[in-house]
């Protein structure tokens, strides 16, 4: 996700820092937008020229002491305290006006600012897999958040040619919450033995879904989706109706998280 953030602001002409401590990690979002753009040249709806261009306006990085910007968007573990460590050692290399976005899929954006010294100065920024194709972007607002975040966050947006839509800070927001019965109920109804895998997809997909559920959450990642459903539960105090699976469960204790493992629901070459 975060190398598909970095390449979308590039793309929209900002210079971007895509950093990552990790030097394996950061070679292979490298990789990634290489291939991501060499793909956009072969279907000429780039140039060669335009795909080098947008290269290189991405300086990667693996030294927090290069991230000067003025909007950052963390795409990190789904951990509170690890976002807060990150966007605290932000805050101290950068202007006291930096704005601190976190693309978390459904923790409290009002728990992270609580951590960070200027809590009017974070917001959400929820991006969508791909985020270099997919338009919509949830931008979450705190009873913190000021008006300049908010609009700041807007207008990259725009630029960036997403389609936003402003909410308060809830659990999993707007898309996340709506979205936990599609899949819940998939895997329920797999979990009675009602249907497999293949079948509820092609029903749901002939129903006017462009995917189905399994493979969604596939596209997705089966660890990003199982803690997406944990953490709406738990925020809710447990519904029933929204209990997590244990087929996913146990796929994410054996490393089966779908597309990027190349093995989930379904097994992928």
């Amino acid at each position: 996700m975060g190398s598909g953030i970095a390449q979308a602001a590039a793309q929209a002409g900002f210079p971007v820092i895509l950093y990552e401590l990790h030097a394996p990690t950061l070679e292979k979002a490298k990789l990634s937008i290489q291939q991501s753009l060499s793909l956009l040249v072969s279907k000429a709806k780039l140039s060669g020229q335009q795909s080098e261009t947008i290269f290189s306006a991405i300086h990667f990085t693996s030294l927090i002491s290069d991230c000067k910007a003025d909007i950052f968007i963390e795409a990190i573990i789904e951990k509170a305290e690890a976002k807060i460590g990150l966007f605290n050692q932000l805050a101290a290399l950068n202007a006291t006006d930096a704005v601190f976005a976190s693309n978390t899929s459904s923790l409290s954006i009002a728990s992270i600012a609580a951590g960070v010294p200027h809590p009017e100065r974070v917001c959400g920024m929820h991006f969508f897999n791909p985020a270099t194709i997919m338009k919509l972007v949830e931008v979450i607002r705190t009873e913190q958040t000021d008006q300049a975040t908010i609009d700041q966050v807007l207008q990259l947006c725009h630029a960036m040619g997403k389609t936003a839509v402003v909410c308060k800070d809830a659990p999993g927001f707007i898309v996340n919450r709506v979205a936990r019965p599609f899949y819940i109920e998939a895997l329920r109804l797999l979990e009675e033995g009602a249907a497999d895998i293949s079948s509820i997809d092609a029903v749901m997909e002939a129903a006017g879904f462009r995917m189905g559920p399994f493979k969604l959450m596939d596209l997705i990642g089966n660890d990003v989706n199982y803690a997406v459903s944990c953490s709406v539960y738990e925020q809710l105090d447990r519904p029933g109706r929204l209990k997590p699976s244990p087929i996913q469960e146990s796929l994410v204790k054996n490393g089966a998280l779908g597309r990027k493992t190349k093995k989930g629901y379904y097994p992928y070459e």
